[in-house]
């Protein structure tokens, strides 16, 4: 939906016919970066978490290994900056206001539903990671948790 359905519906993926090469370039490999982490989290929220992404069907524990060592929300950066890919090989101002609204969407739900829904789950558990871990902006060394 929201890289795929909503980006498609702004820019119906017309790419701009005097496009540079670079920007191109540019573009697919800040995509592909972007999926990345999106695809390692839904694997790691299944196999390590036994769950899903879906409020509904929650982990069974919280997940704190691989990509979520560096940051708290790698699969909600990864989107972020697969929609700049986009914004940049689209190159509509649409997209780019689309992006600032969904940015601030995934920001209201994480700090207003998401972590508090994870304090009530998991309560040291996550009180330690939030202290360690940062929300957006990703750690350069991986957290070394003694306990996990």
């Amino acid at each position: 939906m929201v890289l795929v359905y909503l980006p498609y519906w702004i820019t119906r993926f017309r790419i701009p016919a005097a496009e540079p090469q670079w920007q191109t370039l540019m573009a697919g490999v800040l995509i592909v970066a972007g999926l990345t982490p999106l695809l390692e989290s839904i694997r790691r929220f299944v196999l390590v978490g036994r769950g899903t992404l879906m409020p509904t069907v929650p982990t069974e524990r919280l997940v704190v290994s691989g990509l979520y060592r560096h940051v708290r929300n790698p699969m909600y950066v990864g989107v972020m900056v697969a929609l700049v890919g986009e914004i940049i090989l689209f190159k509509k101002l649409d997209l780019a206001v689309y992006a600032a609204l969904a940015w601030l969407g995934v920001h209201g739900f994480v700090c207003f539903y998401e972590e508090p829904t994870l304090k009530r789950r998991y309560p040291e558990d996550y009180a330690r990671y939030k202290q360690n871990v940062p929300r957006w902006l990703p750690r350069l060394s991986a957290w070394q948790d003694a306990e996990n």
